[in-house]
């Protein structure tokens, strides 16, 4: 098959092929019109590499596998080369899971912070959520000091509408 069937099979570009042909993982074999020529094991190859690399392997780790499906074994990954490189992947996945674990702990910590700080603050308001905003313009005084001025106000003007119904004068 020519280049860009197998591209097609192969679920990539012409362009990615010569590039692995540059690169040594693809044969480079031409026909007598100068034409690249590729057979099923090159599809295969290209398989094991595409797999690989959806796994994470650089394309220079494919390298091990790609030789081994070409020495004939029946898989890319049952020489001691490949199994290698899979003990040196994982090592590496572990490292990295390690990584992702600490920065894990360490932003559950800032989180368990922030919402105790949050839940202190909302102890503090008498609104859902939060203390209430302060205005910048007015003396600050707290909610309930607020409430108690309201309910004294509302009292007085009470007893001096009371007074005025019933004709006395304020004193």
């Amino acid at each position: 098959m020519r280049i860009g069937e197998l591209a097609e099979r192969a679920g990539t570009t012409t362009r990615t092929l010569r590039y692995y042909e540059s690169r040594g993982l693809l044969p480079a074999r031409r026909a007598v019109n100068g034409y690249r020529t590729y057979d099923e094991s090159d599809l295969r190859l290209l398989r094991q590499i595409r797999t690989l690399q959806d796994f994470g392997f650089d394309l220079e780790e494919t390298r091990p596998f790609v030789e081994c499906l070409r020495a004939g074994h029946p898989a890319g990954d049952s020489c001691p080369a490949s199994l290698a490189v899979y003990r040196r992947k994982l090592g590496e996945l572990d490292g990295l899971i390690g990584e992702l674990q600490s920065v894990r702990a360490q932003v559950g910590a800032q989180l368990a912070q922030a919402e105790a700080a949050r839940a202190g603050l909302a102890d503090q308001a008498e609104v859902p959520g939060g203390p209430e905003p302060l205005c910048e313009l007015t003396p600050h005084t707290s909610a309930r000091d607020t409430s108690a001025r309201d309910t004294s106000a509302r009292d007085t003007s009470a007893r001096e509408l009371g007074r005025a119904n019933r004709g006395e004068t304020a004193k």
